[in-house]
């Protein structure tokens, strides 16, 4: 259908000159809304979303309303219009900018919420939240645009978002992947993460066996056939006995079925399998820097470690590298959570050991706190590290009956985020596709559970009957099966503000927990008649450190510090200078004072003479990577002294 011959890229990655202090809104246009072109092509490569038919789903808003509101999904352009309204309705607190192109030339949107007139954002102790990362794990975006909502209505009304707003950055981006968002939404169509064109089967050619809408219901179902007496020997899929209605499909080892489970769609290239090559392919929480694996084939040993969804280097995709560029000029940042859907999971790192075997105790700690913070908020089931407790969260594998073990994934966020940057770096999951209750007590929340749940609650709108279709290759086949949009990856519309707000929540406690370096005191006191000692307490008022262990470690936060500043002129001449500072005996004058805990009060000494002079005035500044910037003048001496 769509054969397309492979090709080679050269990836070059962008330089940190990237022009990321550029605050600039500019109004966009999707590029395939050119209305004279019917398709649209990046650079030769594939045609973008007018190439599929375009469907509307009723879960969905496409056109802003005059309120928003939590009861519908929203398109990109939808949030994209709250974000200009809200840049247009709070400039004082608000700038809206675009942060990069995506893959197809959209643009990705980021807000900046900060009190302007207490500071710079870059001078405060920051947050970063993101969501839309992975084409159809859309809750996560609803969640990004309730919490944007939640502070920027609630400013100068509720007190702990007032402070939070007045003293700290939050850096909120939306949509990280507005073109598979995009592509999720106007079709029938889904992808993993990026569009980029990839081989999936590695056959050669391109995105070249995609879903098709078989029925035309604007929805890709799944598709069950009965094996025949030919095929026993390969059917995996059997009708689950727990099920009267026979409607539930489980999954077994080949041989050990009745059945064969299909997304919706035909064989295009004609290798035997089905919708194996479709939009796409990459994963954007698979590009990041720390831990990177090629994909498939990459290996040229054939002995190590490949992670799939990879892409091309770290950091080859715009959407991926503008977040780790945007932490690495924003080093102020000290808290992040990039999501997902749909475990759901307070998910954190490691994602190749456990958390005992590489991370710092102090720092576990923080993130064990958290957890339980996260726990009570949202009430998921699980909470903690990639490589164990996401991979054992339930003890067997379903389909071998072997017990499951701790599994690595390569290139993944939260590593980025805590062994590279040294922050607090959750990948949160959304959603659970309607597993709300253990039916059946086993300990697992699975498709049955889901079905139930779908049932009683739900009205069975998450689950499509099977329904007789003549298929074109395959015969006398059955479409139906969970909704795979707004059941399946995402909960239905009614259910969707209860999972964006928990989790909006969670962040928000999170920003709450934020270090936050006061100027406690500064006491000045004359020696002798042109001497002074100046004494410049601070303290962090926060409840994380200024920096973690790793961050300590990777030299990614510098250390707490305290410089006294007069005017040039003043200092020139060493100890015949108007104003010479003899302590600290050191050539920058700074006092360095280490990292600061929560909590924790430090002291900085200066002496100061005055030679020639009856007084001066000179400026404190307080310096914290993660805990803020603080400037304070003061008077050394008076004529009347």
């Amino acid at each position: 259908m769509k054969r397309i011959l492979f090709f080679s890229l050269f990836l070059g990655l962008t330089s940190l000159a990237i022009a990321q202090d550029v605050r600039t809104f500019k109004e966009h246009a999707w590029p395939e809304s050119d209305a004279d072109t019917s398709t649209y092509t990046v650079t030769g490569e594939r045609h973008g979303i007018s190439f599929f038919p375009q469907y509307q789903h009723p879960e969905v808003e496409y056109v802003a309303g005059d309120e928003l509101t939590f009861d519908t999904y929203h398109t990109v352009d939808v949030m994209y219009h709250w974000y200009k309204k809200w840049a247009e309705e709070y400039p004082d607190i608000v700038d809206l900018y675009e942060i990069e192109r995506s893959f197809e030339g959209r643009p990705i949107l980021q807000m900046t919420i900060t009190n302007k007139e207490t500071g710079k954002d870059t001078d405060k102790p920051a947050a970063y939240f993101e969501g839309g990362r992975h084409s159809g794990e859309i809750t996560s975006s609803e969640s990004i645009l309730w919490l944007s909502k939640h502070l920027l209505e609630n400013y100068g009304k509720d007190e702990a978002i007032t402070e939070l707003i007045d003293t700290k950055a939050i850096y909120l981006r939306p949509q990280n992947n507005p073109d598979g968002s995009n592509l999720y939404l106007h079709t029938a169509q889904r992808n993993r993460s990026s569009v980029r064109p990839h081989d999936n089967d590695r056959d050669g050619l391109l995105d070249e066996d995609d879903e098709e809408d078989l029925d035309g219901d604007g929805i890709i179902y799944s598709i069950r056939k009965k094996a025949s007496e030919d095929e026993l020997e390969e059917a995996n899929y059997i009708i689950d006995p727990r099920d009267p209605s026979v409607r539930l499909m489980t999954r077994v080892l080949a041989g050990k079925g009745t059945h064969f489970v299909y997304s919706e769609g035909i064989d295009n290239d004609g290798d035997g399998d089905y919708n194996e090559d479709g939009v796409g392919g990459l994963d954007l929480h698979r590009n990041y820097a720390e831990n990177w694996r090629p994909g498939p084939g990459g290996d040229l040993t054939g002995r190590g470690y490949t992670q799939y969804g990879a892409g091309a280097a770290p950091l080859s995709e715009p959407e991926s590298r503008s977040v780790v560029l945007w932490m690495l000029s924003h080093p102020n940042i000290s808290v992040v959570n990039s999501m997902d859907t749909r475990v759901p999971m307070h998910l954190r790192p490691p994602s190749t050991s456990k958390s005992t075997d590489r991370m710092y105790p102090e720092d576990l700690a923080i993130y064990e706190r958290l957890d339980k913070i996260g726990l009570e908020i949202t009430e998921y089931p699980w909470a903690g590290d990639v490589y164990e407790t996401y991979m054992t969260r339930y003890p067997t594998n379903r389909v071998t009956g072997d017990p499951s073990k701790p599994s690595p994934l390569f290139g993944h966020g939260p590593d980025f985020g805590y062994f590279y940057f040294g922050s607090i770096w959750y990948g949160d999951e959304l959603w659970n596709n309607g597993a709300m209750k253990d039916y059946d007590g086993d300990g697992v929340y699975d498709n049955y559970d889901a079905l139930r749940w779908d049932d009683e609650e739900n009205n069975g709108n998450g689950f499509r009957e099977w329904e007789a279709f003549d298929h074109p290759t395959l015969g006398a086949v059955e479409i139906g099966g969970f909704h795979p949009k707004f059941f399946g990856q995402n909960g239905p519309p009614w259910m969707l503000e209860h999972w964006a707000e928990k989790q909006a929540l969670f962040n928000l406690a999170m920003a709450l927990e934020l270090p936050q370096i006061t100027l406690q005191n500064i006491d000045i006191n004359k020696i002798d008649g042109s001497t002074y000692q100046i004494e410049v307490e601070i303290s962090n008022a926060g409840n994380l450190p200024v920096a973690l262990k790793q961050a300590q470690l990777v030299k990614i936060v510098k250390e707490d510090r305290v410089q006294l500043q007069f005017d040039e002129e003043l200092t020139k001449g060493f100890e015949d200078a108007a104003v010479q500072i003899t302590t600290p005996d050191l050539y920058d004058k700074t006092v360095y004072l280490g990292y600061t805990e929560p909590g924790e009060s430090k002291t900085a000494v200066f002496i100061v003479k005055l030679n020639g002079i009856d007084g001066a005035k000179g400026t404190v500044k307080v310096l914290s990577t993660r805990g803020g910037y603080i400037e304070k003048e003061i008077t050394l001496g008076t004529p009347e002294e």
